[in-house]
C-alpha cells in the first residue's frame, strides 16, 4: 500500500502556502482528502450536483401510508408522482438560474445549477390509486398512498412445529 496516497495533501506534497483565510484552506484541503479517498466507490462527489435525493418521510397508518417529502425551491408544476407495479416515484426537476450585474463596479455573473430529484419506494400493499392525494405547501409535499379495499386484511396464525 502506498502510504503517501493516504496522505491528507495529496501525493506526499507539502501544505499549500497561501494566503487564503486559514479556515478556507482547510476546507478545501479536507474536502480534496475525502474527494480522493472516495474515488472510484460510485458515489457522487462534492462538485456533483445533479445527483439529488430529497429527505422523506414514511408513515404507515391503518388507512395507507403517507410520504412527506422536503423539496425546497422546487416549482409544483415540476414535480411528478406516479405509481407503477406498487412502486411510488417521485420525481422533480431542480434549475435554477442566478444573474447578477453591476455596471458601476463592472461585473456580471451569470450561475446555472440544475439537477434531478428522484426516490422510489415499492409499497408493502397493493394501493388504491384512484385515491392517492398529494398537496405541495412550501417545499413540502404530502402523498398519501390508501389501501385497496379489495385487499384482504386478514391474519394467520402459522403453526411452529419442533424439527424432527
Amino acid at each position: 500500500m502506498d502510504k503517501k496516497s493516504l496522505m491528507p495533501f495529496g501525493r506526499g506534497a507539502a501544505p499549500s502556502r497561501t494566503h487564503d483565510e486559514p479556515f478556507t484552506s482547510l476546507r478545501r484541503e479536507m474536502d480534496q482528502l475525502f474527494d480522493s479517498f472516495t474515488r472510484g466507490w460510485g458515489l457522487p462527489t462534492l462538485a456533483d450536483e445533479s445527483v439529488l435525493s430529497p429527505r422523506v418521510d414514511v408513515v404507515e397508518t391503518d388507512a395507507g401510508l403517507e410520504f412527506t417529502a422536503e423539496l425546497p425551491g422546487i416549482d409544483p408544476k415540476e414535480i411528478e408522482l406516479d405509481i407503477e407495479d406498487d412502486i411510488l416515484t417521485l420525481r422533480a426537476e431542480h434549475k435554477v438560474d442566478r444573474e447578477e450585474k453591476d455596471d458601476k463596479r463592472r461585473y456580471h455573473l451569470v450561475e446555472r445549477r440544475s439537477g434531478t430529484y428522484m426516490r422510489r419506494f415499492a409499497l408493502p400493499f397493493a394501493p388504491d390509486r384512484d385515491k392517492v392525494a398529494a398537496e405541495f405547501d412550501k417545499g413540502v409535499l404530502k402523498v398519501t398512498v390508501p389501501r385497496s379495499p379489495d385487499q384482504p386484511k386478514t391474519s394467520k396464525r402459522i403453526e411452529i412445529r419442533p424439527a424432527a
